[in-house]
């Protein structure tokens, strides 16, 4: 579903990622740990071209998407979830929520969709429910998280991009939130996954790629990445034994 290759990209004049590749297959949730500032959130940008890169290749689903705009990206149904929500914090839920689907408005046919789509959203999040009315910037951060998961899954999304949605949140919500992610796996939504919880990352996905001073220095099956020792080293803690 999609291939990026041999991505360099540059913030300022400095070199921010090196040769990048990856794949992801359709129905996969495939994770991408790493040190801060080892380029993880630049290759989503790039990927959901908010950034462009200086170098290389961009594929969705056969097609070279390299070059398009953000607004491009989500008629494609890639959707991008980015650190810290960036939520329109001055209004509701409810219209964070249609903000989601603004592009698919355009589309009458397929309206009928989006109130499908908004309902899903909060029987996966009940809490939203009961929030409708409230602002988003008045929300805990837990329910912020929420909000941001829900606003991209109104896009209508093939392929999500999620940075970091666990950060900051208490454990709880940390569960509550990677049950959904495993949730929208089975529905058939693939997911490239940033985390910096890398043991739950590494759990719930299929594939794992580690980053490290832009580049990628190992791949591999997540599973076997639970036992390598440079992984558990720098990521899960010496004493990590998995299941």
């Amino acid at each position: 579903m999609l291939k990026v290759s041999n991505i360099d990209a540059y913030y300022e004049g400095i070199q921010a990622l090196r040769q990048v590749s990856l794949e992801l297959a359709e129905g996969e949730i495939v994770c991408l740990i790493g040190a801060n500032g080892a380029g993880k959130t630049t290759l989503l940008n790039v990927i959901s071209c908010l950034h462009r890169p200086k170098k290389g290749t961009i594929e969705f689903s056969g097609k070279d998407i390299t070059h398009f705009i953000p607004e491009n990206m989500v008629n494609e149904g890639v959707i991008h979830i980015p650190e810290g929500r960036e939520l329109f914090k001055p209004m509701t839920v409810k219209e964070n929520l249609e903000m989601g689907a603004f592009l698919r408005f355009k589309k009458k046919s397929i309206r009928n969709n989006i109130e499908q789509d908004m309902e899903l959203v909060l029987n996966l999040f009940p809490i939203l429910k009961t929030r409708l009315d409230q602002t988003a910037g008045t929300l805990s951060g837990g329910e912020q998280q929420m909000l941001a998961i829900g606003r991209g899954l109104m896009g209508g999304p093939k392929l999500l991009l999620m940075d970091e949605p666990s950060l900051g949140l208490a454990p709880m919500v940390t569960r509550e939130i990677f049950h959904v992610i495993a949730k929208l796996q089975k529905e058939g939504i693939s997911i490239l996954l940033v985390e910096q919880n890398a043991k739950a990352a590494l759990e719930i996905s299929k594939r794992t790629y580690v980053m490290e001073t832009g580049r990628i220095v190992l791949s591999g099956p997540s599973e076997k990445m639970l036992q390598n020792e440079e992984v558990k080293k720098a990521f899960l803690g010496r004493d990590y034994v998995g299941n």
